[in-house]
């Protein structure tokens, strides 16, 4: 030991726990898989139950006494626990902080310029710092730059809030806003915003108006069927009427 430091021969120590044969202590308080208290038993024992249900003995709380350990599948453990820390990381937000320059005698045109990327920003979530840049004279007369961080603060109060007040630093004055929104909210609604506008629209169809009783449809002409030849049946002849005696021809007068 050297300087209050103790050197370890044969690499860096491990964070992982003791399991299965590593563990040597005498005795453990074994917990089951389940959770269950099983209570404090040998660690032969310990190792005979874990080696009987297929699992590992698995050393969670090494500072108590005697030790805790839980009967677990090592290796299913490893991979869950992997996998959440890397969901943690993935929902974890990073604070960014914004920066603005701005001087005391500013533009109409600029001021709405610089305001503009200030509400850009507060609304992504961003801290934005303000800074007012005096120059020369201008260090004479702070209460400018106070007042136009006022009048900023005033523009985006729906926005963002004043964090940190106005302050003197040098030559400069600073001043911190803070958004309203938290950037997981505002990232959140930029992706449904998103989401809405890929969303593809149907073509709405055209209205029919209503039909009234005065515009109801003709109807339709009836189907004219071709017309169907009629057959002509031959002549027949027609029979003379029987000759009676009163219609009977004159005899002819002898010569």
């Amino acid at each position: 030991m050297s300087g209050g430091t103790q050197a370890y021969r044969g690499g860096p120590i491990s964070t992982e726990p003791r399991i299965n044969e590593r563990i040597r202590v005498n005795e453990v308080r074994l917990v089951g898989p389940n959770g269950e208290q099983v209570g404090i038993v040998a660690i032969g024992d310990a190792l005979r139950l874990a080696q009987e249900a297929d699992l590992d003995l698995v050393e969670v709380a090494p500072m108590a006494r005697p030790p805790v350990c839980k009967l677990m599948d090592y290796g299913k453990f490893k991979y869950e626990t992997a996998q959440k820390a890397r969901e943690s990381r993935k929902n974890q937000v990073n604070t960014v902080i914004k920066e603005m320059k701005l001087r005391p005698k500013i533009d109409p045109h600029d001021y709405e310029t610089k305001k503009g990327h200030v509400v850009r920003f507060l609304k992504q979530g961003d801290k934005v710092k303000i800074t007012i840049m005096f120059r020369g004279r201008e260090q004479s007369r702070p209460e400018l730059g106070y007042r136009l961080l006022q009048r900023l603060a005033a523009d985006v109060q729906e926005l963002g809030f004043v964090e940190s007040s106005p302050k003197q630093d040098g030559r400069n004055m600073i001043m911190v806003l803070g958004p309203t929104k938290k950037k997981a909210d505002a990232r959140a609604e930029k992706a449904a915003d998103r989401a809405r506008r890929d969303e593809p629209v149907a073509p709405a169809a055209a209205a029919t108006p209503p039909m009234t009783s005065t515009e109801a449809p003709a109807a339709a002409p009836a189907a004219v069927s071709p017309a169907t030849p009629t057959a002509v049946s031959p002549a027949t002849p027609t029979a003379s009427p029987p000759v009676t005696s009163t219609d009977a021809p004159a005899a002819e007068q002898p010569a």
